[in-house]
């Protein structure tokens, strides 16, 4: 597939018979949805190893949102299953849930939460950082001065970190993942949180609550900057 989108793009130019050669072969997996996405996918990122610069790499990731919601609006073959969890500790579900997140994140993670203390997070996190997750991070000004707070060393690595600095405490637990996933909930990102504490986290996909969080992550990225 990656070959033939490539032969495609040569001249940057799509032909008739170019475009009929992809509607045969798109045409061929339509009844699976999931092949139908992939290659949308693998379409956007060539198109994003091609571009000439990162205002063109930021362009062609708005065009692929907004071919997303086209998609959702217009072909219901082509949406999200709708995604709610809840989970729970004391225990390792929700870390096992917040970990797998940080993983599967492919361009982007907006992570805003009040302290990150638990190591298997952080390690998470400057893992998907390495493989060019663009990563930041809104905390607690107040908190980055805690014993085992990871802050310091997420920001030394290169993650894009900014506090409130305020008298008042920025006590979010939330983050959003390719602008498609949302886990909010008491959370906090440590191992006193999995080990011993009553918490919750809750995991959704769905569109309203994933552009309320990331507005306001926005929001306060820009405030706190």
């Amino acid at each position: 597939m990656d070959e033939i989108l490539l032969q495609t793009l040569d001249d940057r130019r799509l032909s008739r018979s170019e475009r009929r050669v992809l509607t045969a072969l798109f045409a061929e997996h339509a009844d699976d949805r999931d092949d139908l996405l992939f290659f949308r996918h693998r379409a956007f990122e060539i198109a994003r190893q091609r571009a000439r610069g990162a205002d063109d790499r930021q362009l062609i990731s708005w065009l692929e949102e907004v071919i997303k919601a086209l998609a959702a609006a217009s072909d219901p073959a082509l949406q999200a299953p709708r995604l709610a969890e809840a989970h729970f500790s004391p225990g390792d579900r929700c870390l096992r849930r917040i970990v797998s997140l940080v993983g599967h994140a492919r361009r982007t993670a907006e992570i805003c939460v009040f302290t990150i203390t638990d190591d298997r997070i952080t390690r998470a996190l400057l893992e998907a950082h390495r493989r060019g997750v663009a990563l930041r991070i809104i905390t607690d000004d107040d908190k980055l001065y805690d014993r085992g707070s990871d802050i310091e060393q997420l920001a030394g690595a290169g993650v894009p970190v900014r506090l409130d600095c305020s008298e008042h405490h920025m006590h979010h637990k939330f983050a959003v993942f390719d602008r498609e996933l949302l886990v909010t909930g008491s959370y906090n990102w440590t191992r006193s949180a999995a080990d011993h504490n009553e918490e919750n986290i809750v995991v959704s996909n769905d569109t309203r609550l994933v552009q309320a969080f990331g507005d306001t992550f926005e929001r306060l990225w820009s405030a706190f900057g």
